[in-house]
């Protein structure tokens, strides 16, 4: 089967500064993958390499066997929750709405299976009845929710999502992940970024541990081991002098929180 990412000796650098090296890594299809590493490591960074929204300085990615303007329709992007503009006037169902635009027909009229589909997504997030609310009158969870509603309508192949469960409660919590299993087992591929230890190896499938460069990329049970998270994190958590009995517990209740990667 092709993979769904192919990063090759991929370097971006903000201001001279490397934020990820040489980094290199397959990633198979139908899978959830999570993205771990310390502040800094380049997690957001190798999203937004992904989606084309950063420059590389060198290397490149392929997308099922292509390139990302070929496929980019399949493609959706979830962003970090605080680096959107929450204030901006526009309601829940709105926003869902935005996930059936494609590039280059901004402009055409929503049809009425647009509609459709951006309803459906509103229904399975939980969020129906506040269709008309204000996104700002949301709560953080339920903002996050519409923002994967809004990414559910785009009915692509592979979800790319900058930390969907910070911030959260566990309402949402609970709703995303059972979204998640159901992308799944439709055969979607689900990247995330996740700052949690405690649930990584719950959560995913897959794991891409970086600190700048590739630690290791593969099945979490592969990944997620002592060795390889002192490789990633070394002396940047308090916690790590816990891991090494946790991990052999499997045991997890670590967290960092309000980590951003751009300098």
């Amino acid at each position: 089967m092709k993979p769904s990412i192919e990063v090759h000796n991929l370097t971006v650098a903000y201001n001279r500064r490397p934020v990820l090296w040489d980094i290199d890594f397959t990633l198979p299809r139908g899978q959830l993958i999570g993205v771990l590493g310390p502040n800094g490591s380049g997690k957001t960074t190798l999203l937004k390499s992904i989606m084309g929204l950063v420059e590389p300085s060198s290397g490149y990615v392929r997308l099922f066997d292509d390139s990302l303007e070929a496929v980019r329709s399949r493609i959706s992007y979830v962003p970090q929750r605080e680096s959107v503009d929450w204030d901006f006037p526009v309601s829940v169902r709105e926003v869902v709405l935005m996930g059936r635009y494609r590039k280059g027909k901004l402009l055409r009229r929503l049809s009425r299976e647009d509609h459709r589909l951006a309803d459906e997504a509103l229904e399975r997030v939980g969020m129906t009845a506040f269709a008309k609310r204000q996104i700002a009158q949301l709560s953080g969870g339920q903002q996050q929710r519409v923002f994967v509603a809004r990414s559910l309508a785009q009915q692509a192949d592979l979800y790319l999502m900058d930390e969907p469960f910070a911030g959260v409660d566990a309402a949402s919590e609970e709703a995303i992940l059972k979204l998640l299993g159901e992308m799944k087992q439709a055969g979607k591929t689900v990247l995330i970024v996740h700052h949690d230890l405690q649930t990584a190896q719950q959560y995913f499938d897959w794991l891409v541990l970086l600190n700048t460069r590739l630690v290791a990329a593969g099945p979490t049970d592969e990944v997620f081991t002592e060795e390889r998270l002192r490789s990633a994190y070394g002396g940047q958590l308090t916690i790590l002098s816990r891991v090494a009995d946790m991990v052999k517990e499997r045991d997890f209740p670590l967290r960092e929180k309000g980590f951003r990667d751009e300098p």
